[in-house]
């Protein structure tokens, strides 16, 4: 009889602590493994922008279009200008995201071309997004505008450094125009 309890104690304090192991598992697997990455912040675009073309509903979700007229660019490794003719196309969810498509050309101080595509997502309380909408000025701080802009640049050339690192953007609504800080992920 000592021997089966002997035996059930041993089994079940075994499965005790492969419970405790893979618990302790599960959590370190949650745990990065690595470093978080660095952000440099590399430019600053103010992008100016048209009155929204909007297209109505497409698919169940609203789609508008919104005109860029051209622009500045301020920093520590990029000056210059964002030339008119691009747009940000964007997806208004039904849940009130703004799904953002934005395609734009910059051109550096020097007169190089730069096509960038600047994917993200606006989204916040409803209340601000309302007043964003009525081109009301509003505390970047009280909504969410990310956006992942990819670059191409001649390669080789002096700007070939945006088209192979990625970067990310925290952006802010205005009624004329966009100001986007770009950040490069280290």
């Amino acid at each position: 009889m000592m021997d089966t309890v002997d035996r059930r104690s041993v089994l079940a304090s075994g499965a005790l602590l492969a419970a405790v192991g893979r618990a302790g598992n599960a959590a370190t697997a949650a745990q990065p493994r690595f470093a978080a990455p660095a952000l440099v912040h590399v430019f600053s675009v103010t992008v100016m922008i048209g009155a929204p073309q909007e297209l109505g509903l497409v698919d169940g979700a609203r789609k508008r279009v919104i005109p860029i007229t051209g622009g500045t660019i301020r920093g520590p490794r990029l000056t210059g200008k964002v030339l008119p003719g691009g747009a940000d196309w964007q997806t208004i969810r039904s849940d009130g995201v703004a799904d953002i498509w934005a395609r734009y050309t910059l051109e550096a101080e020097e007169g190089a071309l730069i096509s960038v595509t600047n994917p993200g997502y606006r989204r916040g309380p409803a209340e601000v997004l309302a007043r964003i909408a009525r081109g009301e000025t509003v505390d970047p701080a009280l909504y969410y505008f990310r956006t992942s802009p990819r670059f191409e640049a001649a390669v080789p050339g002096p700007h070939a450094w945006l088209t192979s690192s990625v970067f990310l953007c925290s952006a802010a609504r205005y009624a004329e125009r966009v100001e986007l800080d770009i950040f490069e992920v280290q």
